[in-house]
């Protein structure tokens, strides 16, 4: 069971959906069929991923997102 990802997962460690213990294993996220490395939250079942928009941030300090609709894939990446 240690194989299985989450339905949902971010990065943010405010986010009740951030798991340190899965993201240090080297996730990937494939969108639409490409690789992303941006991707700041994803959720499978419903379809999205939040990717993160630059450098810029909000006036809270949070780098500021985007959402967007389509096929969502994480994916553990090899350690090679």
């Amino acid at each position: 069971m240690t194989d299985m990802l989450p339905d949902r997962l971010s990065t943010d460690p405010d986010s009740p959906f951030y798991d340190a213990d899965i993201l240090a294993k080297n996730v990937g996220v494939r969108f639409k069929g490409e690789d992303k490395t941006n991707v700041d939250e994803y959720c499978v079942s419903e379809g999205w991923v939040k990717l993160a928009v630059g450098k810029t941030t909000d006036r809270r300090g949070k780098q500021l997102t985007i959402k967007l609709q389509g096929l969502v894939e994480p994916y553990f990446r090899d350690a090679s």
